[in-house]
Order: structure tokens, then sequence, then C-alpha cells
């Protein structure tokens, strides 16, 4: 069987190997696939992986030797899975491998804007500590996190997982969640609606997935029923939150600063207005990114090619 990966570099730029996979099919691997050009590579191909590369309709139905799309990544929303089902194609996605890195990337801009390192650090390389009259300085207001409130958009493996550090840091955790099972055991932790994670939260952070009702989720409306003092972390979905909105709430100090790593478009334009918004730091989408979390992707990846080979197919989705 043929297996083309249509867009392996994110995954494995060089620090992984694909043998494992090439163990079980013939495997055809390109860095990156242009929309135009999706149908040529995969032609023939009986499975195809893909994680930003949108596999449609269009693009199903030229395929008719294609059975198999694995989504080398959480989400899906790239693969018309409608469509797959009619066509008989069975779409599988890797649920579980970056669940702690990106928790601790969503407490790595907490940090940041409690502290400003970066900013810290280079002050000292300037020389600004050499020639300061007091023996200590800081540029930025410093923001302890004990005492006060998380609150937790999406309650999930990564929600809870973040919010378990947030408990371990003595911070209070307020969750909002369609589902509101088996609580943890955090001291103080309570359920709230939407409203309330927004009015009482110091820090909010959303691991939410995106669907059709919760985008624009973070609009100007409810960035005013923010606290100023308050955090807006994203390391979920960009188009969770209105960008503009946003930039217009961090200029006007409506909140206090935000920590995203994913953006509505991506790669963003040039003009976003957060990459000038006050207090507002932005990664290019790495909280899934390390080593580690890249690694079990893989042989996650490869176990789904396993089962589908054996006839029963896991972490299928749609």
């Amino acid at each position: 069987m043929k297996l083309v990966v249509l867009d392996g570099y994110c995954l494995n730029p060089g620090d992984l190997s694909w043998d494992a996979l090439r163990a079980l099919v013939d495997v055809e691997v390109y860095d990156r696939t242009p929309a135009s050009e999706v149908v040529a590579r995969a032609a023939g191909a009986d499975m195809v992986m893909t994680n930003k590369t949108p596999l449609d309709a269009a693009a199903q139905a030229a395929l008719p030797s294609l059975r198999y799309i694995g989504v080398l990544a959480t989400g899906y929303n790239i693969v018309d899975v409608a469509a797959a089902r009619q066509h008989g194609i069975v779409v599988t996605n890797i649920p579980t491998y970056g669940t702690t890195s990106v928790a601790q990337h969503a407490f790595a801009l907490l940090l940041e804007l409690c502290h400003h390192v970066g900013l810290h650090g280079e002050a000292v390389r300037a020389g600004e500590w050499s020639s300061n009259a007091d023996w200590s300085f800081w540029k930025t207001p410093l923001v302890e996190l004990a005492g006060k409130t998380m609150g937790v958009i999406g309650f999930g493996r990564i929600g809870r997982a973040t919010a378990k550090i947030g408990d371990a840091m003595g911070m209070r955790i307020l969750a909002n969640d369609t589902f509101t099972a088996d609580a943890p055991d955090y001291e103080g932790f309570r359920w709230g609606s939407i409203d309330e994670v927004l009015a009482e939260s110091d820090v909010i952070t959303l691991h939410c997935p995106l669907t059709a009702d919760n985008k624009g989720l973070i609009n100007a409306e409810r960035l005013r029923k923010m606290k100023p003092s308050a955090f807006l972390l994203n390391t979920s979905r960009g188009p969770l939150i209105v960008d503009q909105d946003l930039a217009d709430a961090l200029n006007a100090g409506v909140i206090a600063g935000a920590g995203l790593d994913v953006l509505s478009v991506e790669p963003p334009v040039s003009g976003n207005p957060l990459f000038s918004a006050k207090n507002c730091i932005v990664t290019p989408h790495i909280a899934w990114a390390t080593q580690g979390a890249r690694a079990r992707l893989m042989d996650v990846a490869v176990e789904n090619v396993k089962a589908f080979l054996g006839g029963v197919p896991a972490n299928v989705v749609g």
C-alpha cells in the first residue's frame, strides 16, 4: 500500500524518523504541499497523512484509491469528514500527544506576562543593572499568582493539565465546560458559567475545540466583562478570539495582557493588530512542538496505521 505524507516537516524537521511507518507501507513524504498540488501528489495513494493541508470534498472525490486519512494533529477540521464518510474513507486523529507540552506552554506565556523575564534579561545585558542606583529594579509590575483565580474554558485533558499546574502554584480554579462530571479535588475548585469565569478570573486560559458555536467566543462584549487586571491566554484555536477586539481591549486597558500561541489566520498577515497591541505576547503555534510531544505524535500515527491495516481502526473521528 502507498501512503503519502502531505506536510511532514513540522512534525519531523529532521530530529525524528519515518522508519517505523516505512516498515508498514510504501511512504512518500513531502515537507509541504500547496492546495493546488494535493491531488497530483496523492494520486494513486491508498493512504494520506496531513497536518494542516486541507483535504476537502473535491480533493477526496478526485482520489478514488484513497481509503485512509491520518490527521497528524488533534484537530481535524482540515478534513471534510462528511465527504470522507460518503467515500468510505476512514479518518483518524492523534488525540493526546501534546497535553503536557501545551499546558507547559500556557504557563510559559503566563509567567512571562507576570515577570517579563526576557525584558529584564535584556535590560541587564544592556547595562541597566550595572548603572542602576539601587541593588534591584524592575521595568514592569511583577505579579504573584498564588491566591488568584484561574478560569479554564474547556476542561478536557489539556484544560485539566493546565489547571493542575495552577493548583500547584496556589491558584483557585474556576472551570467551564459542556460536561461537568469528574470534578478534580483541588481546594476551592468549582464550575462556573462563561460569564462567571470572565468576571471572576485573574487569568483566563482557553482550551476548547473550535466549533461553529464558539467562533469569536472572546469578543469586545466579553472582554469588557473581564477584570482590568486580568490576563488572557490562548493555546487552543485562534478563531476563538476576535483579533481586532482583543487588540483594542489591550490598547485601551480593558484587560492587562494576553499570551497567545494561536491566531485567527495562520500564518498571520503582517498587519495583524495583535502584533502592536500593548502587553501582548504572540508565539508561532509552538505549544505542541516539543520534541517529546512530536515523538509521541509520531508513535500514535504509526499505531493508527497499524490498527487500520489490521482492520480495527483506532482514533477514528466523525
